[in-house]
């Protein structure tokens, strides 16, 4: 379930909140009347996605300006940490980059904030985690496998953070994004990276005329029409398991200690229990949009697995949180969005 009635309103730093999920985040910490405080360094946030709110442009990894936030904003109450780089084939070629400004980021900005004595930390993780090679469900206790450099510095983000937690007497939440996709429904934020990589971002590349066609990478997979499966969800779902994350987070620990789980960090996995395969994925843009799309069969990529969708149980038990949109909603969103996008982002 989605929250109902505002709670006491709560003042949260958001880092990378100038980005597609974190502006997408703080519109609706807003609408349950929290205080998003934003922290960006506009290596790929948008600056125009901060008008409106508090925000401070820098680095995580930046001690003093941290500080300095803590210092002007003593009332913050939480913590969600979503800066990072997150392009995978640039983190294979420049793994340095992606280990030192994700991984010793998050450490640096960790021990900063429990130091000062935050102790509400939420991380923005990565089904990308998970070993997804012989199965199509994976749930919090599915084995780990990540896969490339960005998807490691997921996975030891999370260890620091668990470690750190257990030493330092905070408490940590990691939520395990499966595939963000679509826009804020209100049109306040969405998608604005060029050439992206993520399937729906290809095939509306393809249905814009900015790619030849939509080439369907992958038609041997072990899933039922032979093209890869994915767990889609619609970025303002993903949005609302932040917001029950701060304001039930005191609970989710209660409710996770009296089912026998760890009450000092917990992975959480957030996407629909659903997968949806290319072909399929394809369909439902062609419903949602009216318009046929040129597509092509093509080789599968080096190193694409057959892909799983998510098991949402502790989602649902711990958070009370459950999708409510679905892939077409998150498509006509993000057609919405590419039509009203140029008239936001001035020389985008």
């Amino acid at each position: 379930m989605t929250p109902t009635s505002p709670p006491a309103p709560q003042t949260v730093l958001v880092t990378g909140g100038a980005g597609y999920i974190g502006s997408t985040v703080c519109s609706a910490l807003e609408e349950r009347c929290h205080i998003p405080i934003v922290l960006d360094s506009l290596v790929q946030g948008r600056e125009e996605f901060t008008r409106g709110r508090t925000f401070y442009p820098g680095d995580i990894a930046d001690r003093a300006l941290v500080g300095r936030i803590l210092d002007e904003h003593p009332q913050i109450s939480a913590v969600i940490h979503l800066a990072a780089l997150i392009v995978v084939p640039e983190s294979v070629a420049q793994p340095e980059r992606y280990y030192r400004e994700n991984v010793t980021g998050a450490l640096t900005l960790f021990e900063t904030l429990i130091g000062r004595g935050v102790r509400q930390l939420i991380f923005s993780s990565s089904a990308a985690v998970y070993d997804t090679t012989n199965t199509t469900a994976v749930s919090e206790d599915s084995p780990l496998r990540p896969q490339s450099p960005y998807a490691r510095t997921k996975a030891m983000t999370e260890q620091i953070l668990e470690d750190l937690c257990r030493a330092g007497g905070a408490r940590g939440i990691a939520l395990r994004y499966f595939n963000p996709v679509g826009a804020d429904p209100e049109l306040r934020s969405g998608p604005y990276l060029h050439g992206p990589s993520h399937v729906l971002g290809r095939i509306m590349e393809a249905a814009a005329g900015r790619a030849p066609q939509f080439s369907v990478t992958g038609t041997d997979f072990p899933t039922r029409d032979g093209t890869g499966l994915r767990d889609y969800i619609h970025v303002w779902d993903l949005a609302q398991a932040h917001v029950q994350a701060v304001e039930h987070f005191t609970q989710v620990f209660g409710r996770a200690a009296a089912q026998g789980l760890d009450d000092t960090f917990l992975p959480i996995n957030v996407g629909t229990g659903q997968g949806v395969t290319v072909r399929e994925l394809v369909a439902a843009f062609e419903r949602a949009s009216g318009q046929s799309l040129a597509a092509a069969d093509a080789p599968r990529r080096p190193g694409d697995p057959a892909g799983a969708c998510a098991v949402i149980d502790r989602a649902r038990a711990l958070l009370e949180w459950s999708p409510r949109l679905s892939t077409e909603q998150a498509i006509r969103d993000a057609l919405a969005w590419e039509a009203h996008r140029p008239g936001v982002l001035k020389g985008f």
